[in-house]
């Protein structure tokens, strides 16, 4: 049975970081793009970022450029966002998605993905 679990997240005060991890397990996720998403109360899932099965190449939203990087480490089978200068704007639940694939890319759309986790609560707050 293939899950993907997130951890990591929490309560931060703004400018804080937090860093949230996705576990796969009954899969290997090397030859998987992993994108991380998004939602906030009310609002319309967001592609956060995402990465390719190489880890060669990644994408961003505007909305978090320079403050989020996300990578992985294949030989653990995870893959983990950084999250700097946080904003109470990022307030939301964290997801990770993976879709298995031949091509060196990676697209920050959630129908594209095959598999999900269950989320994490990220909150940034004074």
């Amino acid at each position: 049975q293939v899950q993907l679990v997130e951890s990591g997240g929490g309560l931060v005060q703004p400018g804080g970081s937090l860093r949230l991890s996705c576990a796969a397990s009954g899969l290997t996720l090397k030859p998987y793009a992993i994108g991380w998403f998004r939602q906030a109360p009310g609002k319309e899932r967001e592609g956060v970022t995402c990465i390719n099965s190489s880890g060669l190449s990644t994408n961003y939203a505007d909305s978090v450029k320079g403050r989020f990087t996300i990578s992985r480490d294949n030989a653990k089978n995870t893959v983990y966002l950084q999250m700097n200068s946080l904003k109470p704007e990022d307030t939301a639940v964290y997801y990770c998605a993976a879709r298995r694939t031949v091509l060196p890319m990676c697209i920050r759309t959630g129908e594209w993905y095959d598999y999900w986790g269950q989320g994490t609560q990220v909150t940034v707050s004074s």
